[in-house]
């Protein structure tokens, strides 16, 4: 393994039992595999994480091994008498690693979207800490006894999730400094030290598995259904071109790249993300780009593309259905695209909300023949399958 510069750490030593069963709940299974294996597979799937390191029981060693089979990780250190403890030597193991950041995340959390973790590593570009939260809806009382005395501001109050992400060696020092102290969370510990944690947000199916009714949404999310076993499978195919013009940079599947031309159109031209969207609306029978988003219409001059292709995935969505693959290709001479390739898919991820590992960005060249081998625009071809209930 590779060691890089961002490295998960996954707190998984507890002996959370309140959910039922012999087994401690991050062994238990979800659809036939360990709630952390699931947990792990998160973290190992995404590009921006370069190493992983799981915290666990001494006790645990061989359930560890089950849940961690075929997956590329660190080995696995001992934690504490308390998370807080646990965490602390997890980040004690990583000093001959010395990374830049590290991801805090607990191993109940299984169903982590890539989306949540780019936020978090993202943060941490411009910030000390970042933590995934989500704001908090309901209305909040203050009670004595049984008996209502206030109603709290629900204006700044969020839930707080995981992972939390930490530049390493501010974290591990603040960890030190709190020893024998008993704090709720990371980003308590990061505050005490008076480090700066700025909100990303969260997401709803990030949630902790804690009791029995927690076990049976985790296997309802992932175990199909009988509408989901029936379901139908619909595969579209998008296709785009757009011509070069004056200009220092293009823009590819979602990312800036320099180059010393751009790509002309009314929106910011990601020819990429363009015939990506194509083949998901081609797949839902749904038109295609112009349809929804035409270029007579002046809001979308110099639009994102993102919006575009965030839309097709929602129209996916709205219809009870799930993309199951994305496998898109550019075609040109320059620029190599190689070097961004897993940036990319890391990109497209983010915006449909799924798994690195469902998508694939290929490139190749027309051996300088037609218009893009004479280098006068990119071309961008790109197959989508979906999954719709029958």
């Amino acid at each position: 393994m590779t060691i890089g510069k961002t490295v998960a750490l996954i707190v998984s030593a507890g002996r959370g039992i309140r959910a039922g069963g012999r087994l401690p709940k991050q062994y238990r299974p979800v659809a036939g595999r360990p709630v952390l294996s699931h947990t792990l597979q998160s973290f190992a799937e995404h590009p921006g994480i370069d190493a992983i390191r799981t915290v666990i029981h001494p006790d645990d060693r061989a359930l560890y091994e089950e849940a961690a089979a075929g997956l590329d990780l660190l080995p696995p250190v001992h934690g504490g008498a308390s998370r807080q403890e646990s965490v602390r030597l997890g980040l004690e193991s990583l000093t001959d690693i010395a990374p830049d950041r590290v991801l805090i995340h607990d191993a109940a959390r299984p169903f982590v979207p890539p989306s949540a973790i780019s936020r978090v590593v993202k943060a941490l570009s411009t910030h000390a800490g970042a933590l995934p939260a989500l704001a908090v809806t309901d209305t909040i009382k203050r009670a004595d006894a049984g008996t209502v005395r206030e109603t709290v501001d629900r204006s700044v109050l969020w839930r707080a999730q995981t992972p939390q992400g930490f530049q390493y060696a501010p974290i591990l020092d603040a960890h030190r400094k709190a020893a024998g102290q008993e704090m709720t969370d990371d980003a308590a510990v990061a505050e005490a030290a008076g480090l700066t944690v700025v909100l990303v947000d969260g997401a709803e199916e990030n949630f902790k598995i804690t009791s029995a009714d927690d076990f049976q949404r985790a296997e309802q999310m992932i175990a199909p259904s009988p509408s989901n076993a029936a379901a139908i499978f619909k595969t579209g195919m998008g296709f785009d071109v757009h011509r070069f013009e004056t200009g220092d940079r293009v823009i590819l599947c979602g990312l800036e790249i320099p180059h010393t031309a751009k790509l002309a159109g009314h929106s910011d031209a990601d020819v990429g993300l363009h015939a990506v969207t194509d083949a998901i609306l081609g797949a839902l029978g749904d038109g295609d780009i112009g349809d929804h988003f035409p270029p007579s219409d002046p809001q979308w001059k110099g639009a994102p593309s993102d919006k575009f292709l965030a839309f097709a995935a929602e129209r996916v969505r709205g219809r009870g259905g799930t993309i199951t693959h994305v496998d898109v290709t550019l075609i040109c001479e320059r620029p190599k695209i190689g070097p961004h390739r897993d940036a990319m898919r890391s990109r497209l991820a983010e915006i449909m909300d799924l798994p690195v590992g469902d998508i694939s960005v290929k490139a190749t060249t027309t051996e300088r023949l037609g218009f893009t081998g004479r280098e006068e625009g990119i071309a961008a071809q790109a197959i989508a399958t979906i999954r719709l209930p029958a």
